[in-house]
């Protein structure tokens, strides 16, 4: 299969970090859950995931769950930088190390941190799919760059309303 073949598969999840969800995890994984198995319904079977604490390691680790079952659906870890990841408070750090060890293909977008590597990832990510499923609050930030950038590339996206204004 040609690249435009495998973008028709695969699915990018954008989303909040866990101090801007205004829903709880639990929630925001239920929901989550619910658009991942429709995607799979719609033959998406190649999820993008850009590795950040919060939404896309909740949406990750749901993929990985749901790959016990169906060995079509894989996951790609697309990360800034290196060495993103492994600063973490709290247990995001052993759950991203855990994510990225299951993946089955590791991108790393930049070769060195710098805040333009955020965007940069998630360009790539949307110009990799032909779906984002996204949990959103309305606020300005990295996910709405990221649901802005998929408008203009013309990418359907799936809105999680995170409680916010939208």
């Amino acid at each position: 299969m040609d690249e435009a073949e495998l973008r028709k598969h695969r699915c990018c999840f954008t989303g909040h970090r866990p101090e801007k969800l205004t829903i709880s995890e639990k929630h925001a994984a239920t929901l989550l859950e619910m658009e991942i198995r429709k995607a799979v319904n719609r033959q998406f079977t190649t999820f993008i995931s850009g590795m950040a604490k919060g939404t896309d390691l909740i949406a990750s680790e749901i993929v990985l769950r749901l790959r016990e079952r169906d060995s079509r659906l894989k996951l790609i870890a697309a990360i800034p930088y290196p060495d993103f990841g492994l600063h973490w408070n709290g247990s995001w750090t052993e759950r991203f190390q855990a994510v990225l060890s299951a993946a089955d293909l590791k991108r790393c977008i930049c070769p060195r941190f710098s805040y333009d590597s955020y965007q940069a990832r998630n360009e790539w990510m949307v110009n990799h799919s032909s779906l984002v499923i996204a949990v959103f609050n309305g606020g300005a930030g990295g996910t709405k760059n990221t649901l802005d950038f998929a408008k203009e590339k013309q990418v359907p996206c799936v809105i999680i309303d995170s409680g916010g204004k939208l």
